[in-house]
């Protein structure tokens, strides 16, 4: 998936051929990467990406800087696991965590006023590394560039959002209410994935746990 070929549906969607040109592929391409980003700030999950973080010798640590916000901690590079907790918990639990000895992470704590730092205990010694997973701010991409990280089943959202941007600005053509409907489309398709996790993610499939009983064959609907 690449803005070229987005922009490919787009200009089908608008009817936008080339002898009736009315946006030149820069413009395209830049609501591509304009939508991108809005899908990261709503969707932050789709734009995952793993890596290892070498820690300051400190409790606050920072995420990579082309991170839009924290998603995990895993575990320490080659130890154990991280266990997550809140600074509240932890300040209950052990109130001299924050000046306690440097040693292996054990817990990390969102930071609640800044998504991009994060609290561990106890404080990294030195060259202390974490696996972490963090939403990563999507850059812009050129034509032919391969889009990173967010599914390609989402290319239909991505014509919609494109599509959305174009007929926001060209009220000479467009119809009225067309912009909207792009947008609705764009914003429901990002929503419907969420909610189809009940289904695809849970062991009952989105069915009531009270209407499910045990049977001779594995799991079954009761009737009646």
């Amino acid at each position: 998936m690449t803005p070229a070929t987005i922009v490919t549906e787009v200009r089908r969607l608008l009817q936008d051929s080339d002898t009736t040109q009315r946006y030149t592929d820069a413009i395209l391409i830049g609501f591509v990467n304009q939508t991108l980003k809005r899908i990261a700030l709503l969707r932050p999950d789709l734009f995952a990406l793993q890596a290892v973080l070498r820690c300051a010798e400190s409790i606050v640590q920072s995420a990579p800087g082309d991170s839009y916000r924290m998603i995990d901690v895993f575990s320490v590079v080659g130890g154990a696991g991280v266990i997550e907790t809140t600074r509240e918990q932890l300040d209950h639990a052990r109130p001299t965590w924050v000046s306690d000895t440097a040693a292996t992470t054990e817990n990390w704590m969102r930071h609640l006023r800044n998504p991009n730092k994060f609290f561990i205990y106890p404080k990294a010694p030195a060259t202390h590394d974490l696996n972490i997973e963090y939403a990563q701010t999507p850059i812009d991409y050129a034509s032919g560039a391969t889009i990173n990280l967010i599914p390609e089943t989402y290319f239909p959202i991505i014509v919609d959002g494109t599509i959305f941007l174009a007929e926001s600005i060209d009220n000479e053509h467009v119809s009225s209410g067309r912009a909207k409907l792009f947008y609705d489309n764009f914003i429901q398709g990002l929503t419907a994935n969420t909610s189809n996790r009940v289904i695809s993610d849970s062991e009952s499939a989105g069915e009531n746990t009270k209407d499910i009983i045990g049977g001779p064959y594995g799991k079954v609907k009761r009737y009646g």
